[in-house]
């Protein structure tokens, strides 16, 4: 297990694990770097209206557990490899449990729809994962995340990379100069994720 105080540091610093082999960790501090201004997040009328039809219910850090092991069998796909083993598993589980990562859920009739996890660290929100069982559940999740961060002063939400999904909701690409700036200032922010 990565120790919880050596994960806090690397993200403070710009960097984030991923599992690239059975047992191995590797180290990624992406040059440029995938985030979403939070002041220009794009949310589509459709989604908008999604949200207020009382569908779904958004919670916070209610099932964590659940949230990172969807995001792994998300990860994992059509072969055997997921950048989220049991070690990743298991050290963001120990970080959820000292509050630093957290999980924005999607339920649906009681069962979990969609969500997604990340760590938070002063004004900055370091995305993880992402999955949905239902349709939409985690644009939902995102959308959710967005208004919470927006609510409490956060002031970047980290993407790691841009994928065209993350791109229709305004995530951009910044130089790692310009993404280590706004993570210093980030991290003076004081405001909590709950």
């Amino acid at each position: 297990m990565i120790p919880s105080a050596v994960l806090v540091s690397a993200y403070a610093s710009g960097w984030f694990p991923m599992a690239v082999e059975p047992g191995e960790i590797r180290w990624y501090s992406p040059d440029p770097r995938g985030i979403i201004p939070l002041d220009s997040f794009h949310l589509p009328s459709r989604l908008c209206r999604l949200m207020g039809s009382g569908r779904f219910e958004v919670a916070f850090d209610r099932d964590f557990d659940a949230v990172i092991r969807a995001c792994a069998a998300a990860e994992r796909g059509d072969d055997d490899g997921t950048w989220i083993d049991d070690e990743i598993r298991e050290s963001y589980q120990a970080l959820h449990d000292a509050g630093v990562a957290h999980s924005v859920e999607v339920w649906q009739h009681g069962r979990l729809a969609g969500g997604l996890y990340g760590v938070s660290l002063g004004g900055a929100f370091f995305g993880e994962s992402m999955f949905h069982h239902v349709t939409d559940a985690s644009k939902i999740a995102l959308a959710a995340l967005v208004d919470r961060l927006c609510s409490r002063g956060h002031r970047l939400l980290d993407v790691q990379w841009v994928t065209p999904h993350l791109a229709r909701f305004g995530a951009i690409e910044v130089p790692r100069r310009r993404y280590l700036r706004q993570l210093e200032a980030a991290l003076e922010v004081q405001t909590t994720f709950r």
